[in-house]
């Protein structure tokens, strides 16, 4: 990892990272690609990895308030999660993962503003405990949005990591969310484009919702 390009980066995202901060980026990217050898955990190329996973983990940190609490569907190894809870101290981060590899790695990987869950979001447990809650790489908008909006507090904000060339759905009133803006984001070293709608929680989830997994797959919302 070029530190210092990564620095200048993260600048411009507005964060401002110590010197143990940088080293603790850089030992995870060596531990990242040392695991992944033998357990498949990324196909990012390692001299990628700076931009398309911590960058891009970090594009929209400035929409998330200071002291939240964060739940990142779908982690895999760590993304948007671990580089979040890295840079942002004050935050609460929870990466949850039906993949145990993923989360076993994770796991060995955590921070003391990170924990690392095996599950799956359809799970009860996890109703109106977040003040945000993303994911990246997920699932459709409207599977990813569905999984979502339960655990997100009312107040709170449901952020999905998308492409510029979706279309962001406009109104899902059904779960209590509300489209309040849309950001639009360059992948630092990379001509790709992110977008980050923004989904207020503006009333309660019905219990229904989520789904099992097998009826929001067959139809989804």
């Amino acid at each position: 990892m070029d530190e210092r390009k990564f620095v200048e980066e993260c600048e411009r995202l507005g964060l401002s990272l110590d010197r143990a901060q940088v080293a603790a980026f850089a030992a995870f990217e060596q531990r990242l690609y040392e695991a992944n050898k033998t357990r498949n955990l990324t196909r990012v190329p390692r001299a990628e990895c700076a931009s398309r996973h911590f960058l891009d983990s970090l594009l929209f940190q400035n929409l998330i308030p200071h002291g939240a609490s964060v739940l990142d569907i779908g982690s895999g190894p760590g993304f948007p999660a671990w580089p979040l809870a890295c840079a942002r101290p004050d935050l609460r981060v929870t990466a949850l993962d039906s993949n145990g590899k993923m989360i076993l790695f994770l796991s060995e990987n955590l921070l003391p503003n990170l924990e690392a869950v095996l599950g799956r979001a359809e799970d009860a447990q996890w109703r109106n405990r977040f003040d945000v809650v993303t994911g990246r790489a997920l699932a459709p908008l409207g599977i990813q949005l569905e999984l979502s909006a339960g655990p997100c507090r009312v107040g709170g904000a449901v952020v999905p990591m998308r492409t510029e060339s979706e279309r962001p759905i406009q109104d899902f009133g059904l779960l209590g969310l509300a489209l309040e803006e849309v950001v639009i984001h360059k992948l630092p070293g990379s001509d790709a484009m992110r977008a980050f709608p923004v989904y207020r929680k503006v009333g309660p989830t019905p219990r229904a919702y989520p789904r099992r997994w097998a009826e929001i797959k067959k139809q989804p919302l």
